[in-house]
């Protein structure tokens, strides 16, 4: 009977032990597994390579996971908070644009180039821009002076030497044809097109508004841009296998032929 007692004694303590010890252990989500990778993109053309990968890492045992989102700080927050393992929309200076995503974030490898481009939907020829003509620019730090900058590679503007690449319209030091910019968020520029006389509009935004940056740009970008979109995770983990397996995928052959046959220049390929 003593030793029955004993037993249930040390049988409870050892229950009350094992709970404490997974209180005191970080719970895993029972939806996410090692070989579940989550990553964050804008939808075109971002979200579309990554589905196009989706078997290539299926076959190394990983199952990929698209969140989409149209606009560019929610990624990143979801990154920072651990919902995603990755995101896939942005270049480095975007990313260097913030100090906490600077600090806890950075780029795992880089795949395309998306070339900005200026648009109008009523001239075909940006000399026939007239004199004082509203140009939309995004709103954003980076791409407000990546915008400024193409518009002055042209001879439409000029900025101060220290301008660099976070320029805005204050920068401007000479503006020949008194052109007025509008800055908005980098989503709404091409609902902006019928409101303002041109406007200069991401690569992605562009596609998904059914414009070709090749024909319907004014002025676009040269492939040589420095502007490489970039997969990004947390600090620590860009050799991650998962995330190294999803580089040998958007880095293959067959995404470089996809951009190249689908895109036709509006999307360029860096590998």
């Amino acid at each position: 009977m003593k030793k029955t007692i004993v037993s249930l004694l040390i049988a409870g303590a050892l229950v009350v032990a094992l709970n404490q010890t997974l209180a005191a252990s970080p719970r895993q989500d029972p939806s996410r597994s090692a070989s579940l990778l989550t990553v964050g993109a804008t939808p075109v053309p971002h979200a579309e390579l990554l589905n196009l990968v989706k078997a290539d890492l299926a076959a190394a045992g990983i199952e990929l996971k698209v969140v989409e989102f149209t606009d560019y700080v929610a990624p990143n927050t979801a990154l920072i908070a651990g919902d995603l393992d990755a995101n896939f929309f942005q270049h480095i200076p975007y990313l260097g644009s913030n100090a906490e995503w600077d600090q806890k974030l950075a780029s795992a490898f880089g795949v395309h180039v998306e070339p900005l481009g200026l648009y109008a939907s009523s001239v075909k020829n940006v000399a026939d821009l007239k004199d004082g003509a509203v140009i939309a620019i995004p709103n954003d730090p980076t791409n407000e002076g990546r915008a400024l900058l193409l518009l002055q590679s042209k001879g439409l503007i000029t900025l101060a030497a220290d301008a660099g690449l976070t320029g805005t319209p204050l920068k401007i030091t000479a503006n020949p044809h008194n052109f007025r910019f509008r800055e908005l968020e980098a989503a709404q520029l091409p609902r902006s097109l019928e409101d303002v006389d041109a406007a200069v509009i991401n690569g992605n935004y562009a596609l998904e508004a059914g414009l070709d940056p090749v024909k319907d740009s004014l002025i676009l970008e040269g492939a040589d841009s420095p502007y490489v979109n970039i997969v990004v995770v947390k600090k620590g983990n860009e050799n991650d296998p998962r995330i190294q397996a999803l580089a040998n995928a958007l880095r293959s052959q067959k995404v470089k032929d996809y951009i190249n046959s689908h895109w036709k220049g509006s999307v360029v390929a860096v590998f």
